[in-house]
């Protein structure tokens, strides 16, 4: 059975994504006053302002990852593969250009035209608002490969291009003519950048050199060299002092004096991966930079000597992150652990409440020995392969307890001073390449538990960071690697799984086992819901056992994954259990049922979830991915159709959130439609009144004093209009002429009787109604009339009006059949007062309308004689509670 999606969670959003390793770009806008960045990420491309750096805008999302961005002053510019895409107001695509054959890897706007580069040799001139192909360029990739494009200051119509040979070219793009060739300087050109001063340009190298130039007269001014490797970026300081900063592969940043002509300040590790772009806000001390290291960095130049600091960035994960763990009660926070070695918080609210615990250091004292040489790669833990955190005693002491890779002692972190803690917890007598592997804080915050590969399960406060004992007879909890560790809301247990296929129940006070239950499986991870008492265990064979803490045995058994369940939570009420595996599907259990009952794909496996303590987001980790996604919980917003999937589901692939898809290209299936539709009539027995408002019917009988209420004092008199030359009558004395009678006036305003002959929609299907004897065409036609021309149905139904008497007694069928069924009370007993005071004169010299009128009238009393018992009964109740002494 094929599957339409999930039922429960819908895609919201994705946290910690703000850039990549394609270069930014700056825009001004002129009525804000403000300067905007524009970041790519994947195939999106996200606008901040650099005042406060908050989100201002997300793109669309195009088919291919975007690999260049450009912008001017209306329309932002990003090639994605051989397209290249204009965005309006940052959101959507308007206009596409189409013609490389190579992908776009530069562009520059220049006036009224676009200028873009592909890695084939090809440089298209492009008019900006009809997309049409203004010039074609054509240069072999062996002998000049376009690396670099820039447009020189009032030079008209003028672009010098870089090539990877190190030659420069300045070509007129308006006549298409090459005007000057410059050698270059043995080395390609990577970065071509304007400076303040007209005729003179920044070329940066693949070598590192970095050289002056004046175009005009082709003269070096100066050069300079930087050890790092090629220049990445290079921008020029337009607020007053002659700087240039230079950027680099291993992310330090130069900063040149151009009067002195030396280096006067660096900032080392300014990015973790290489400089992508680095500018300079135009008339301010302010650089902004980005790179692949997924951080946005505004610096501000107010130190002396020329240096700057770190004024405000947007930073997330530079490596995939692997754990994920809601923090708090309020489900506000997300912590993450990724493969870079940072510990980050993320706030679902704004960004402006993230947080960047950093790295983990070996050792807090030999931190501060890092300007005596130590290198900064050897101060820097591995990544965190598990963690653990409580809100109980953070604002006293260290709240989060993390294990590392291929390291015993494990790491305390303070949540609120965002930073390293001062313990470094390891046992007395550690074990000889022993790994910590798993690690739990008890819900008062005091203690921490923690498991390693050795099959140790010791126990430490963490106030003070001492050890206070381990578990087990000969030191030992386990005899393989311990693979969970977990403790109870009132700290009476302590619940350690092992390798040995044993999950072992301890007394948390005395340590010693109480019971132990053989497992059909070694497990690979644990979670424990305290409120309600049940641990989860993930096994190696991909299935799932819970146990129920209380009576110590296992209650639920799930299976279905087809590849390692790398994470599970639970829901807040423990009614669920929310798994992920590597076969890519995210599937929740539901635990009084046993049941699956919700289950969908994603393009990446997931690696890390995790349930907000309020219910409303789910938080999930995959590979190869940097963000954080959220996915909402439907069940919060509305009721949920939830049941039983089949052994043999296929589950559907969703959307992760932050990337929008083509609404054609999802397939809809009439299958998954549970949602709960009312029948029209609950019961025969019943009376169903319609849905219509009050106004449609409750005014029947009153129209003529409406009519006569809103009748107009005198009628609207159209002004006539006077032409444009007044016409004379011929004559020695100039006379105008009198104004003749329009052909609207000299009309006859008696209409003929074939056009009053002519019946009305209602009437033809009430006749037809009444040969076949079902009448719901017709009561749905008077229901889509309002009063007004309700009242003229009616009344056309006689003779006099173009109806017939057969219409007449038709109508009295169709109330008859209304109040039969039961159904749209409301309506029968107003369209019959009506029809009654239209044609009661008429009806009463007709037998046959007479009598079905009697049988119609005896229906209404039996009608309103049940009503009238159960209101009586309903009332007799009422009062007697009212009243009555209880």
């Amino acid at each position: 059975m094929s599957g339409g999606g999930s039922s429960l969670f819908s895609g919201f959003r994705v946290l910690g994504l703000y850039s990549n390793h394609v270069p930014h770009t700056l825009r001004y806008h002129q009525k804000h006053r403000e300067f905007y960045l524009v970041t790519a990420v994947g195939k999106c491309l996200h606008t901040y302002n650099v005042n406060r750096l908050g989100i201002v805008a997300v793109s669309n999302s195009l088919s291919d990852d975007i690999t260049c961005v450009a912008a001017d002053r209306m329309l932002v510019f990003a090639a994605a593969g051989r397209v290249v895409n204009a965005f309006a107001r940052n959101k959507e695509v308007v206009v596409r250009y189409h013609g490389h054959r190579q992908e776009v890897r530069l562009l520059l706007p220049l006036g009224d035209q676009l200028i873009s580069a592909d890695s084939g040799g090809d440089v298209i001139v492009w008019d900006v608002q009809g997309g049409d192909i203004y010039l074609r360029l054509q240069f072999d990739p062996n002998t000049f490969d376009v690396s670099a494009i820039m447009h020189p200051s009032t030079y008209l119509n003028k672009v010098l291009l870089g090539s990877s040979q190190g030659a420069l070219q300045l070509w007129n793009i308006k006549t298409s003519k090459l005007l000057f060739t410059f050698p270059g300087w043995s080395a390609g050109v990577t970065v071509l950048q304007q400076s303040p001063a007209v005729d003179v340009v920044g070329v940066g190298t693949a070598t590192g050199r970095i050289i002056i130039h004046n175009i005009r007269l082709d003269e070096t001014l100066m050069n300079f060299t930087q050890d790092w490797g090629p220049i990445s970026s290079l921008a020029f300081r337009t607020d007053g002092p002659p700087i240039v900063a230079s950027g680099s592969p291993q992310g330090h940043i130069a900063f040149w004096d151009l009067d002195r002509r030396q280096l006067i300040a660096q900032q080392r590790h300014a990015h973790s991966t290489a400089v992508a772009a680095a500018t300079f806000l135009h008339g301010e001390p302010l650089l902004v930079t980005n790179g692949a290291d997924n951080a946005i960095k505004v610096w501000i130049f107010d130190q002396e000597g020329g240096g700057a600091r770190l004024l405000r960035s947007r930073q997330g994960h530079s490596a995939p992150p692997t754990t994920v763990r809601h923090h708090g009660n309020d489900g506000k926070n997300v912590l993450s652990a990724g493969q870079d070695g940072t510990l980050q918080s993320f706030s679902t609210i704004h960004e402006r409440f993230n947080k960047n615990l950093g790295h983990g250091s070996i050792n807090k004292k030999k931190e501060q020995k890092k300007k005596k040489g130590l290198s900064y790669e050897e101060l820097r833990l591995p990544a965190i392969t598990a963690f653990s955190s409580a809100a109980a005693r953070q604002s006293d002491w260290d709240g989060i307890v993390a294990c590392h890779r291929s390291r015993l002692a494990t790491t305390t972190w303070n949540y609120q001073k965002c930073t390293m803690g001062v313990h470094h917890l390891q046992p007395p007598c550690p074990c000889r390449e022993a790994v910590a592997t798993a690690c739990d804080i008890t819900s008062c915050g005091n203690f921490a538990v923690i498991g390693s590969s050795c099959g140790r399960v010791d126990i430490y406060n963490l106030q003070s960071g001492l050890h206070r004992g381990c578990y087990g007879d000969s030191e030992k909890a386990h005899s393989g690697v311990v693979r969970g560790v977990a403790t109870d809301t009132l700290n009476q247990l302590t619940l350690t799984a092992g390798s040995d296929w044993l999950l072992k129940f301890w007394r948390f006070k005395t340590r010693k086992q109480e019971e132990q239950l053989k497992l059909n499986a070694a497990p690979a991870s644990m979670i424990l819901h305290r409120d309600s008492g049940m641990l989860a265990l993930a096994l190696d064979d991909f299935t799932l056992l819970v146990v129920d803490i209380e009576t110590r045995r296992v209650v639920r058994k799930f299976a279905g994954h087809h590849g390692n369940i790398n994470d599970m939570t639970f829901s807040p009420d423990g009614r669920w259990l929310v798994t992920v595996a590597m076969d890519c599907t995210i599937r929740t259990w539901d635990l009084p049922s046993g049941c699956l009952v919700d289950c969908f794909l994603v393009a990446m496996a997931p690696v890390g979830v995790s349930m907000s303590p309020t219910g409303d987001f789910l938080a999930t980790a995959h590979v190869d991915s940097l963000g954080v996604y959220l996915w909402t919980n439907k069940s919060l917003c509305g009721p949920v159709a939830l049941r039983p999937l089949p052994a043999d589901y296929q589950p559907a692939v969703e959307t992760l959130p932050g990337v929008t898809a083509d609404k054609s290209e999802k397939e809809v299936t009439s299958e998954v439609d549970d949602a709960y539709e009312s029948a029209d009539q609950l019961g025969v027995e019943l009376v169903t009144l319609s849905l219509l408002p009050e106004s449609r019917w409750k005014c029947l009988l009153h129209l003529d004093d409406i009519k006569k209420k809103n009748k107009p004092v005198a009628p609207p008199v159209a002004a006539a209009a006077a032409p444009f030359f007044l016409p004379t009558v011929a004559g020695l004395t100039p006379r105008f002429t009198s104004p003749t009678a329009t052909e609207q006036e000299t009309q006859s305003k008696v209409l003929s009787w074939g056009s009053l002959s002519q019946r009305s929609e209602f009437s033809s299907a009430l006749e037809s109604a009444l040969e076949s004897g079902s009448f719901d065409r017709p009561v749905r036609l008077l229901k889509d009339c309002g009063p007004a021309a309700l009242s003229v149905e009616l009344t056309c139904l006689t003779s006099e009006g173009g109806g017939a008497s057969s219409l007449l007694l038709a109508f009295i069928h169709m109330i008859d059949s209304m109040l039969a069924s039961g159904r749209d009370f409301d309506l029968a007993h107003a369209y019959l007062g009506l029809f009654l005071k239209l044609h009661l004169r008429s009806l009463s010299q007709d037998s046959v309308a007479m009598a079905a009128l009697l049988r119609l009238s005896t229906r209404l009393e039996a009608g309103w004689a049940e009503l009238q018992a159960s209101f009586d009964q309903s009332l007799c109740l009422l009062s007697y509670t009212k009243s009555a002494l209880l």
